[in-house]
């Protein structure tokens, strides 16, 4: 089975180094050099995953992955490509909902890697396997493993799959503690190539939508070793 990448970039010599490369590697890619266009892609095509460019001639990639993670198309894991490290945290905070991120210039080994990883980790025939019918509760937070949605006090919270593989982790293992090399391991890869503070900013929007029910402190920083969840 092939797996369709839709890029999305105004360098026509960047999407056919894409194309070119992952093309090789056996996939299928479709190429569009502005959001309008991929988003025409989007609706005609079975995107398994967006390589998605933070600067576009007719809309900001920022923009435009708010807009996707209100859309249809919103569970379609997000790969950002970026110029600026400094837009980093603002690319993968998880409010966004993008999945990974990657600085140009990049190494196409590394992309086709992380573009691998994604793919296996999102495919839908996996989703269904993986789940099973079990709820996760703990006091007023519930998690539903089949639809993958989180509620609070029965008021339901839009989450990214990030964020929920995260949480899920963390609140299956109450009052173990997981280094963030072992949460990247889990929710990003053992091939993953980025960094331990990906685990970081990750927990930090995590928690800024946990404090709105003023339970942001169930999750709790070991110093010096990771994160754990409350036990009771």
């Amino acid at each position: 089975m092939k797996y369709n990448v839709l890029a999305i970039d105004d360098e026509i010599h960047i999407l056919e180094l894409l194309k070119y490369n992952l093309e090789a590697t056996g996939f299928c890619v479709h190429c569009a050099q502005t959001v309008t266009d991929g988003m025409r892609g989007l609706e005609e095509n079975e995107i398994d995953i967006i390589l998605l460019d933070v600067m576009l001639p007719d809309m900001d990639g920022v923009t435009a992955l708010k807009n996707l993670k209100q859309s249809p198309y919103k569970e379609i894991p997000v790969i950002m490509v970026t110029a600026k490290v400094d837009e980093i945290d603002k690319i993968i905070g998880l409010e966004l909902g993008a999945d990974d991120y990657i600085c140009k210039p990049f190494s196409v080994r590394e992309l086709i890697a992380r573009v691998k990883v994604m793919t296996r980790r999102y495919k839908k025939e996996d989703l269904i396997k993986e789940v099973s019918n079990e709820i996760i509760q703990f006091r007023g937070l519930q998690m539903d493993l089949i639809s993958h949605s989180v509620s609070i006090n029965n008021e339901f919270i839009e989450f990214s799959l990030k964020e929920f593989e995260l949480l899920k982790i963390l609140l299956e293992n109450r009052g173990r503690v997981f280094t963030r090399e072992t949460l990247l391991d889990r929710v990003w890869g053992y091939d993953y190539q980025g960094e331990t503070r990906t685990v970081d900013v990750h927990i930090r929007y995590l928690r800024g939508k946990l404090e709105d029910y003023k339970i942001d402190n169930w999750i709790e920083t070991v110093r010096g070793v990771g994160y754990r969840f409350i036990k009771d």
